[in-house]
C-alpha cells in the first residue's frame, strides 16, 4: 500500500511541476517586449487556473505534511508579486463630489445593428443604460456611426458627430460633456482596429483621453470552438491575435509618452492584466479596478471563462473614488465605470 501511495505521490507532484511552471514562466514571460513561445502567450488566459491549482496543490501537500507544499507556495508568492492581486475586495468607495469626472467605457458591438442578439430592444436599452449612468465622459468601441446611435445621447454637447476612426476602421467615439480642444487617430496598421484620442479641457487642465480597441480575437465561442479541427484553428488565431496586440501595444506606448497632456485612458484590450500587452499599455498608470474594484472585474466571457480585458487607466495622482463593473448583458462585453479627483483641481 505505501509503494501505490507513493506511486501515487510521484504522479502528483510531477503534474504539480508542471503547472507551477506554466504559472512562473508566464509570470516572466508579461515582462518581455516580445513572444518567446506563442503558447506562453495564451497561458496567460488561464492564469486564475493557475493560482487555483497552485493553492490545491499547497493544501494537498500541507495535508500530507510533506515539503513538496514549498514548490506551489513560493510560485504562488512570485506569482502574486509579479500580477498583484485580480480579485478586487470592493474597498469603499469615496464620497463623490460635483467637481470629480465620471467616465465609463463600453464595447456596444454596434448596438446590436448586425441582431446578434434576436432582441430588437438592445440599441434603445443600450442608450438608456448609458443616460442612466450619465458619465462625463464616454468610451465607446464597434460604435458603427450608421446606426447614429450617438444623436440619442444629446446629453455630450462634444464629440457627438465626430467618429475619431478613418475609413475602414472599426469606429470609435469619445463623447464628453467638456469642450474638446484637440483630436486624433493612431491608425493602427494591418487591422480594422484602432486607437484614438480627444483632448478635453477640464477646469484649468487638459486631459488627453485615449480609447482603445486592440486587435480582436474574432473567436466566437460556441460547440464547435474545441473541436479537434477548430481548436487548431483557434490556437493559431489567438497566437496571432497576441502578436498583432503586441505591436499595437508599442505604437500606444510610443504616442502616450509623446503627448504633452495628462492621461486617461480606456477601451478593450481583449486581453488580460496578465499579459505583456496589459503591461506595456499600463505603463506606470492606476488600473481602477484594482484600487476599488469588487469580485473578477468580469467584463467578457470567452469560453465560459470569465475575463477582465476592458479597462480604465489614469495617472498615478488622479485619486480612485469609484470602480463599477456592470452586469448589464446588453453586448458581448460589459460596461465599466470610474469616478475619478483630479488633484490639481482640489
Amino acid at each position: 500500500m505505501k509503494k501505490t501511495t507513493s506511486i501515487a505521490d510521484r504522479i502528483i507532484f510531477a503534474i504539480n511541476v508542471l503547472i507551477a511552471f506554466f504559472l512562473l514562466i508566464t509570470s516572466l514571460s508579461s515582462y518581455l517586449t516580445f513572444q518567446v513561445i506563442p503558447m506562453f502567450s495564451v497561458l496567460s488566459l488561464f492564469v486564475p487556473l493557475l493560482f487555483a491549482l497552485n493553492l490545491l496543490f499547497a493544501g494537498y501537500w500541507i495535508y500530507k505534511r510533506k515539503k513538496k507544499f514549498l514548490l506551489s507556495l513560493i510560485t504562488l508568492m512570485i506569482g502574486y508579486v509579479v500580477f498583484g492581486s485580480f480579485y478586487g475586495m470592493g474597498n469603499e468607495a469615496g464620497k463623490a463630489e460635483s467637481s470629480d469626472l465620471k467616465i465609463m467605457t463600453y464595447n456596444v458591438r454596434g448596438f446590436n445593428k448586425n441582431e446578434w442578439s434576436k432582441d430588437s430592444t438592445i440599441g434603445n436599452r443600450i442608450i438608456r443604460f448609458i443616460k442612466d449612468r450619465d458619465p462625463d465622459i464616454l468610451c465607446i468601441q464597434e460604435h458603427d456611426s450608421r446606426s447614429m446611435r450617438y444623436k440619442q445621447l444629446n446629453q455630450y454637447p462634444y464629440g457627438r458627430e465626430i467618429r475619431y476612426s478613418p475609413a475602414g476602421k472599426s469606429a470609435q467615439t469619445i463623447l464628453s460633456k467638456y469642450e474638446i480642444v484637440g483630436h486624433g487617430s493612431l491608425d493602427l496598421p494591418d487591422t480594422a482596429n484602432n486607437i484614438v484620442y480627444a483632448d478635453i479641457l477640464y477646469g484649468k487642465d487638459t486631459v488627453r483621453i485615449y480609447n482603445l480597441h486592440l486587435q480582436s480575437f474574432k473567436i466566437i465561442p460556441s460547440a464547435e470552438t474545441f473541436s479537434e479541427g477548430q481548436s487548431e484553428k483557434n490556437y493559431r488565431r489567438l497566437v496571432s491575435t497576441f502578436d498583432k496586440q503586441l505591436e499595437q501595444a508599442k505604437i500606444f506606448d510610443a504616442h502616450r509618452k509623446q503627448s504633452p497632456y495628462a492621461t486617461i485612458l480606456c477601451g478593450d484590450f481583449n486581453n488580460t492584466q496578465f499579459s505583456n500587452v496589459y503591461k506595456i499599455v499600463k505603463g506606470n498608470l492606476t488600473d481602477t479596478f484594482l484600487e476599488k474594484g469588487e469580485g473578477f472585474g468580469r467584463t467578457y466571457n470567452l469560453w465560459k471563462i470569465p475575463l477582465r480585458i476592458d479597462y480604465i487607466l489614469t495617472e498615478p495622482n488622479y485619486q480612485v473614488i469609484s470602480h463599477t463593473n456592470f452586469n448589464e448583458k446588453l453586448s458581448d462585453h460589459y460596461p465599466v465605470m470610474a469616478t475619478l479627483r483630479i488633484a490639481s483641481l482640489q
